[in-house]
């Protein structure tokens, strides 16, 4: 117990250092700028005080849970006895990973759907739309496209792609996307791109990259390891273009058959 509480109040000590600059600046500008007393300072004390320890526990969950269970599961599927393949075997056949790829998939839409960060733009565009925008369609849409992405850097790192043909090749088509989407959708697309790698889903999506960069002959983890989370942002906005896209197809099929 006392262990434990050591390494806490040293990872809570290293939270203090990172968040202090946060409210360095919001004090500074308030008092200094505002020129304006804080309204409830006993309240923004508290506040800051359980983001410290909200934020620490979340770092220690990190350390002992998501990143090893991450690299557990893309150690475990990748094993040569799980694949089926000769354990001295060096060349890569990317149709043996075919449960890597599910698994990157459930992983990539089951943690989106869960992610807070998503789930508030959501909220926020179901109600400023007036419901023209579901939030449980838009969280779904973003969901799959993330899964989408996820395996499809999953992919690359089975089979040693270069990393800059597929992120070009994704921006090229959120380019196309975004000159022919609806201009109300593409501030809340981009938007979602950037809201999906967040608390959730990062830890799980870097662990599993990482493991399964360390496991897959001939991969180096530090070069290939990395990538997934630009592949679940630009896949999160492709999916939400797209959604918006075939939303407003349907919307003009409906009217000229009337």
């Amino acid at each position: 117990m006392i262990e434990w509480l050591i390494h806490f109040a040293g990872d809570f000590l290293t939270t203090c250092r990172n968040v202090l600059p946060i409210a360095a600046i919001i004090i500074g500008f308030q008092l200094l700028v505002i020129r304006k007393p804080l309204a409830h300072p006993f309240k923004t004390l508290l506040g800051f005080v359980n983001v410290l320890i909200g934020i620490t526990f979340f770092m220690d969950g990190l350390k002992m849970a998501l990143f090893p269970l991450g690299e557990l599961m893309a150690t475990q599927l990748t094993a040569p006895e799980f694949l089926g393949i000769s354990a001295d075997s060096e060349s890569v056949i990317w149709q043996n990973y075919y449960w890597v790829y599910a698994f990157a998939a459930c992983i990539g839409f089951s943690t989106t759907l869960a992610e807070p960060s998503l789930l508030a733009v959501a909220m926020k565009a179901e109600e400023i739309s007036g419901g023209t925008i579901q939030a449980l369609g838009l969280r779904i849409a973003v969901s799959l496209g993330v899964a989408l992405g996820i395996t499809l850097g999953v992919f690359r790192i089975v089979t040693g792609g270069e990393l800059y043909y597929f992120i070009i090749g994704s921006y090229i088509l959120v380019i196309i996307q975004t000159l022919s989407a609806p201009k109300p959708i593409i501030g809340l697309a981009y938007d979602s791109g950037g809201v999906t790698t967040s608390t959730v889903t990062v830890p799980l999506v870097t662990a599993l990259g990482i493991g399964l960069a360390s496991t897959v002959p001939g991969r180096n983890p530090l070069l290939d390891g990395f990538g997934l989370i630009a592949f679940a942002s630009l896949f999160a906005v492709i999916a939400v273009l797209t959604y918006a896209q075939i939303a407003e197809l349907l919307n003009k099929y409906r009217n000229s058959s009337k």
